[in-house]
């Protein structure tokens, strides 16, 4: 059996992503299947992301919602495609992330791979990301191994780039081990500032940024944030970027249009990646972008003015849909997990060496 399913839900919290992939030499995604996150379960997921009371039982809660909405989505895709659950050889479930402090030493995602397993009766593979954390590494990201199996190397430099909640690099160039690190911020502080501004969950297409004004003095100050000094490894997350970290710059700040605090945000998610890029990777020759935010045309337009000589281009480009790129990931850790094939890269992570990702919950 060669069929593997990928279970993601990201910082962005949006819904879950499920892949099912056929992984031969080369990871193929054959069906995809998505589920809104329900409200309440969004909220409580986000509630975790700090601390408050009753964290361990509020979890423990949270998880099994998480799950029965995974499982439920499982079903519904071998549904789909007039699969059993024996014609999978497993579950790759990253989990939903509530707290990732590599420098403290720990990441934590809920996902209860034991019921998970359970309720499909097929092998889950889980808890990825401990292992990097606990050789040294930053558990994150996690997908530049699967961006170099996915997108064959070429004689010029290439990188790719996810943008969810928070935007990763991957860097990939012929001869030299896979490089990657998160960026910054990518749609988290977008989402958050329209959600509470007009009450909407993203900025489609990017349309009310557009409508802004850039305020550069606004920029530098969110620019002058120290993580943005760092050179990977370096992972981030909701503990440093989030609405409270954005509102703390305006209050310094005359006040602004909306619609222009918007603007700048997404020139911030623009230049953290552009400047990234360009101090690691100063020859790329083509930029090819996944995640929600190859889908804000506003944003694939300024990073493609950011860097005139370099093609920026969805995923979609190269034959594989932006939206999913991360679930086949998952799907393809667990592969590795199960082959005892090491899939993290200290290139990425700065984990001590090479580690076997993962843990295996059998039906």
């Amino acid at each position: 059996m060669l069929r593997y399913l990928g279970v993601m839900s990201g910082t962005s919290l949006d819904g879950l992503d499920i892949a099912l992939i056929h992984q031969a030499s080369h990871p193929v995604l054959l069906a995809h299947h998505y589920i809104p996150m329900p409200d309440t379960l969004r909220a409580e997921l986000l509630a975790l992301c700090s601390s408050g009371p009753d964290e361990l039982a509020r979890a423990a809660v949270a998880e099994q919602r998480w799950v029965g909405l995974a499982a439920s989505g499982i079903h519904a895709l071998l549904r789909q495609e007039g699969l059993s659950t024996s014609d999978i050889r497993a579950i790759g479930s990253h989990g939903q992330t509530v707290r990732h402090e590599p420098a403290r030493g720990f990441t934590v995602q809920i996902g209860n791979p034991a019921l998970l397993a359970e309720l499909t009766g097929i092998d889950v593979v889980a808890d990825f990301r401990r292992r990097d954390v606990a050789a040294g590494g930053q558990g994150a990201p996690l997908v530049p191994a699967f961006h170099e199996a996915l997108f064959d190397r070429e004689d010029q430099p290439r990188a790719v780039l996810n943008v969810g909640g928070f935007s990763n690099l991957s860097l990939i160039e012929a001869d030299q081990p896979v490089r990657g690190f998160d960026c910054g911020p990518g749609n988290v502080l977008l989402d958050a500032w329209i959600g509470k501004s007009l009450g909407e969950a993203f900025d489609r297409g990017g349309n009310w940024a557009a409508s802004g004004h850039l305020d550069d003095a606004l920029l530098r100050a969110l620019l002058s944030d120290p993580y943005f000094a760092t050179h990977g490894p370096k992972s981030t997350g909701r503990e440093l970027f989030n609405l409270a970290w954005l509102e703390s710059h305006l209050a310094a700040q005359p006040e602004l249009a909306p619609s222009d605090v918007q603007r700048t945000l997404l020139e911030l998610t623009a230049r953290s990646i552009v400047d990234s890029l360009q101090q690691a990777q100063q020859s790329t020759t083509e930029l090819l972008v996944c995640g929600g935010g190859a889908h804000n045309d506003t944003l694939m337009q300024r990073l493609q003015e950011l860097l005139p000589d370099c093609r920026v281009a969805s995923t979609a480009s190269r034959g594989v849909p932006p939206d999913w790129v991360e679930a086949m990931a998952f799907a393809w850790l667990a592969h590795c997990c199960l082959e005892r094939i090491p899939a993290n890269r200290p290139s990425v992570s700065g984990a001590k060496g090479p580690r076997i990702l993962g843990a295996i919950y059998p039906a």
